[in-house]
Order: structure tokens, then C-alpha cells, then sequence
């Protein structure tokens, strides 16, 4: 896989559990979120769809080949932002694994965009307040 294509599949990616707005080759729409994705052929599984009309679907899954546009309608969360914060604060100690949405500090501690998800103690601690005071930052923007 080339670099332009992993780049591409790690912005799709990122479009999990966000809102989006997608449109067929049909020429219908449907605005919900996106909880899946088949990086083989660009399926999707939206959840609380709603077309056009105003219909509502618990569930929509679409072929790929009807999938003309995707849009997403929130700003991803920057986790390459994250990763250089905490860099700051534990240097040489960061691995930022974008294309699977997280961060390793230290060997031991899991950082997602929702926070600390794995490890305990002072580091953990001190990791979830950098998390913190980054996303208080990003809000007051």
C-alpha cells in the first residue's frame, strides 16, 4: 500500500463515530454517523440515518459502489496534535499511532480521543490532564 493510500484510509478512518453526510450515485443523501467502514471497497454502516425526506433508519449500510461522497460535518479530532503536546511533557516517550487512532506514552499508557483508555498511576494521571487542558484549549477556539 502506498503512503497516499494509507494517508487516504487513515482519514476515512477518522470519520468513524463522527457525523457525516453521504450521497449516492442514486442521488439520495443520508446524514447520521458513520460506524463502519470496509476499507476494501468503501461499504459503509451509517447509524440514525436520515434521508431526505426525513426518514429515519437505525441502521443504513451501503455498497461502496453506490457511495459517491462522504462529508464529514464536525473537525476531526487532531490526535497529531495530542501527540506533540504530550511530547512536550514525556519527551522521546510518544508513539503516535494515527491509522489506529492512538497514543502510547511511556510503554503503558493508551490515549484515544476520549481520554486515557488503558493504564493507571501518576503517569496515567498526569497524561489524562494533558488530555484534558489540550481539548478545554481546542473548545475555547
Amino acid at each position: 500500500m502506498s503512503v497516499a493510500q494509507r494517508k487516504f484510509f487513515t482519514e476515512v478512518a477518522a470519520l468513524i463515530d463522527k457525523a457525516v453526510i453521504v450521497a449516492t450515485t442514486t442521488g439520495k443523501k443520508f446524514t447520521g454517523t458513520l460506524i463502519g467502514i470496509n476499507p476494501d471497497n468503501l461499504s459503509l454502516a451509517i447509524a440514525e440515518a436520515k434521508d431526505e425526506t426525513g426518514q429515519v433508519a437505525h441502521r443504513v449500510f451501503l455498497n461502496g459502489n453506490v457511495v459517491a461522497q462522504i462529508a464529514s460535518t464536525e473537525k476531526p479530532f487532531d490526535l497529531k496534535a495530542l501527540a506533540t503536546r504530550l511530547e512536550k511533557v514525556f519527551p522521546t516517550m510518544v508513539k503516535l499511532y494515527e491509522d489506529k487512532g492512538f497514543i502510547w506514552v511511556m510503554d503503558k499508557v493508551k490515549l484515544t480521543e476520549k481520554g486515557v483508555v488503558e493504564g493507571s498511576g501518576p503517569a496515567a494521571e498526569r497524561v489524562q490532564r494533558v488530555y484534558e487542558q489540550f481539548i478545554s484549549e481546542a473548545k475555547a477556539r
